[in-house]
């Protein structure tokens, strides 16, 4: 069983590191729930972690989850002691906290510019993970973590990469720059206005052509003429020299 989840998990990340350009060390993002249930199933994260990725990992969290750990009181102490363990990641809710899920959507958003990896225990975080593209997530089940298989939408993404139906944003404004630099631009805007519209057909290409008389055309008529000339002489040759037999006769 081990075997096979490390075979998945490997496979699993295969494929954000060719698709998303995921590299060590790792960043994964802690919230809450994930820490109490390491804490109940006595998961050593910073240990395993890294060898279930196969790579250096950094584990991080953010104020708000640490908020949020501190507002529960005695039922969560355990997992809040964990949580202060890791980095803090700067988030944009330093006056005005928010929920630690609320708070893990924010750092994803505009298409994960980070690649931070997502682990919780939440259900309704799991599934708005699993919304955005190119966001990996881990969860614990039957005392093991677990790396998610690519979401729907991830794999979608990369279809659309792979067809060159979809560019991402930042590759855009790179190929613009670049055909500004290299004067391409103007070109291109020159040919399209010195490209000729099809026209019609030519007029004179419409015209019936007419019909010449040549010289083959008028030589079965004269060798018609021939013929009957020679045919009235021989008639005529063959009359007289019955006539003159007649005679002698």
């Amino acid at each position: 069983m081990k075997l096979t989840r490390q075979k998945h998990a490997k496979k699993n990340m295969g494929f954000y590191k060719h698709n998303f350009h995921f590299r060590e060390p790792f960043q994964v993002l802690l919230d809450g729930t994930f820490c109490q249930a390491a804490l109940r199933n006595k998961i050593q994260i910073r240990e395993q972690l890294p060898g279930y990725l196969d790579g250096a990992t950094q584990l991080c969290t953010t104020r708000c989850v640490l908020k949020e750990l501190e507002s529960l009181g005695k039922a969560l102490y355990g997992a809040k002691l964990i949580a202060q363990r890791f980095q803090v990641r700067n988030c944009s809710h330093h006056k005005d906290p928010v929920s630690g899920s609320a708070c893990l959507l924010s750092m994803i958003e505009e298409g994960n510019p980070h690649h931070f990896f997502i682990a919780t225990q939440d259900q309704d975080l799991a599934n708005k993970v699993k919304k955005k593209a190119g966001v990996p997530l881990l969860f614990i089940i039957q005392n093991t973590m677990v790396l998610d298989k690519p979401s729907p939408k991830s794999l979608a993404f990369v279809q659309k990469l792979q067809t060159n139906q979809l560019v991402p944003e930042h590759q855009k404004q790179s190929i613009v720059q670049l055909k500004e630099k290299e004067g391409l631009a103007k070109q291109e805007g020159e040919k399209r206005r010195k490209r000729k519209r099809a026209g019609g057909p030519n007029p004179l290409s419409c015209l019936k052509k007419k019909k010449k008389k040549t010289q083959e055309g008028q030589e079965p008529s004269a060798e018609k003429k021939k013929r009957r000339k020679r045919k009235r002489n021989r008639v005529k040759a063959e009359a007289v020299q019955s006539v003159q037999k007649n005679e002698e006769e």
